[in-house]
């Protein structure tokens, strides 16, 4: 049941990340992407700062604060510029598809640094999920702007982040919990992003901001940091990097159908094949089983 509440979180995760991919896309054009990424992660560190003051699970140890730190200036820090850089280039269908890359490069990841077995029920998974997101996507990939590569590879280099810190993360928040864990990394990229916003002056963009900037950027406070991203380090706890990261795949999907609910959008039927595609491969990929090869998480 550990697992499979893992899995589910992980899913829960990635799909309220598609809403924020289209809150971000919104506010992106009136603030430059370290001030966003500071209100975003800022308000998500404040969010989360009660309920870890509650809980009773442990902080993580002295000797993981500097592990911690550096994993919140990859995720927390330089994964939101290239995140919200890449939308000022490409287009969101675009972006989702470039992002999709995370079981990938995650499994890649998992293996060349031991941590996790490479199957090939699991690498089928994670290409069949990837090919779903493609053809739910596929109407709307012929519509690039100029230079829209320039976006995607930056969205790609913001999932190779998310796919280290997916890796290098687990052992720790074994060792601790999620939520001490993911305040601790947050705070520490909120504050980089928040002085390096400060000294460029970011924050004088502030007051021109109406009642629907706000709202996108307390939405991707509470929902797209806070709540997103304690899910994805409750799932790390409890089931492998891979199997976390192929839930992402979701993300693009739930975007699109959000689209189809509030902007009239229409839904083909390659978004329905595409979604049936990615939990198909999703299952076939968490589903697989423990290999003796298997790299248990490190408890040093």
């Amino acid at each position: 049941m550990g697992e499979l509440a893992g899995v589910l979180a992980a899913i829960a995760s990635s799909a309220l990340g598609g809403t924020a991919v289209g809150a971000t896309r919104y506010v992106v054009g009136a603030v430059d992407p370290l001030t966003l990424g500071a209100l975003r992660f800022g308000i998500g560190f404040l969010c989360l700062l009660p309920i870890a003051l509650a809980q009773r699970e442990a902080w993580p140890a002295r000797r993981d604060w500097p592990r911690a730190a550096a994993l919140g200036l990859l995720f927390f820090g330089l994964f939101p510029v290239l995140f919200n850089a890449s939308l000022l280039y490409t287009t969101a269908a675009r972006a989702a598809l470039a992002l999709s890359t995370l079981p990938l490069l995650t499994m890649l990841a998992g293996a060349i640094l031991g941590v996790e077995a490479l199957t090939a029920r699991k690498s089928a998974g994670v290409a069949l999920a990837m090919g779903g997101v493609a053809l739910a996507l596929a109407a709307g990939l012929a519509d690039a702007p100029a230079g829209a590569w320039r976006g995607d590879l930056l969205m790609v280099a913001a999932a190779l982040c998310m796919a280290l810190y997916s890796v290098w993360a687990r052992p720790v928040i074994h060792r601790s919990g999620p939520v001490r864990f993911t305040l601790l990394a947050m705070g520490t990229g909120a504050t980089c992003l928040g002085l390096l916003a400060g000294i460029g002056g970011g924050f004088a963009a502030l007051p021109g901001f109406g009642w629907p900037q706000w709202i996108a950027v307390f939405y991707l406070g509470l929902f797209g940091s806070a709540l997103i991203f304690f899910l994805w380090a409750f799932a790390l706890g409890r089931t492998t990097p891979t199997r976390v990261a192929v839930s992402v795949t979701v993300n693009p999907v739930t975007a699109a159908l959000l689209g189809a609910l509030l902007l009239d959008e229409p839904v083909g039927w390659n978004l329905v094949l595409g979604l049936v595609t990615v939990f198909s491969g999703i299952w076939l990929a968490v589903t697989a089983g423990k290999p003796a090869g298997t790299a248990a998480p490190h408890k040093r």
